[in-house]
C-alpha cells in the first residue's frame, strides 16, 4: 500500500508561486444532496447531485517585506483569481495531479498570534467555477 508523506507541496495564487511561505494547503470540493424522495421510495430517502463547490484553505507564515507574501496579496482583496495546489513540486504527472480553478479572496487576515508564536496567516477561499484535475 502506497504511503506519502507531503514535504514540498506547491502553491500558486494569482500566477505567485507562495511555496516558501507555505505551511499547508488544502483544497476540498463537494456537492450538494437534493432530497427526491417521493412516496414512490417506500420510505427511503432518495438524492441526487446538486450545485458543486470548493474551497481552498491556506495557512502561510506572514511576511511583510516588499514582494512577499502580504504585499502579494493584500491587493488581490475581493477579486477572483486563478490557483494551483499539488502534492508536489515536481512535474506534474499521474502520480503528481494538479488540481487547479479560480478563487475568490473573500477575506485576508493579515496578523495573527500571541506572545511568541510564529506571525502565521490562515484563511480559506470559496472557488468559483469549476475545480479541474490534470494529470499533464
Amino acid at each position: 500500500m502506497p504511503k506519502m508523506v507531503l514535504l514540498a507541496q506547491y502553491l500558486s495564487i494569482n500566477a505567485n508561486v507562495l511555496t516558501e511561505f507555505t505551511k499547508k494547503a488544502e483544497i476540498s470540493v463537494e456537492v450538494e444532496d437534493k432530497d427526491v424522495t417521493t412516496y414512490a421510495s417506500l420510505g427511503w430517502k432518495e438524492v441526487i447531485g446538486g450545485l458543486k463547490s470548493g474551497e481552498l484553505g491556506c495557512e502561510f507564515l506572514q511576511d511583510f517585506a516588499a514582494t512577499k507574501l502580504d504585499s502579494i496579496m493584500w491587493p488581490l482583496l475581493g477579486t477572483v483569481v486563478p490557483f494551483e495546489v499539488r502534492a508536489d513540486q515536481g512535474a506534474v504527472s499521474a502520480s503528481n495531479p494538479k488540481y487547479s480553478g479560480n478563487i475568490l479572496i473573500n477575506g485576508w487576515n493579515p496578523l495573527t498570534g500571541s506572545v511568541g508564536d510564529e506571525a502565521t496567516v490562515g484563511v480559506s477561499f470559496p472557488t468559483s467555477g469549476a475545480v479541474a484535475r490534470a494529470t499533464v
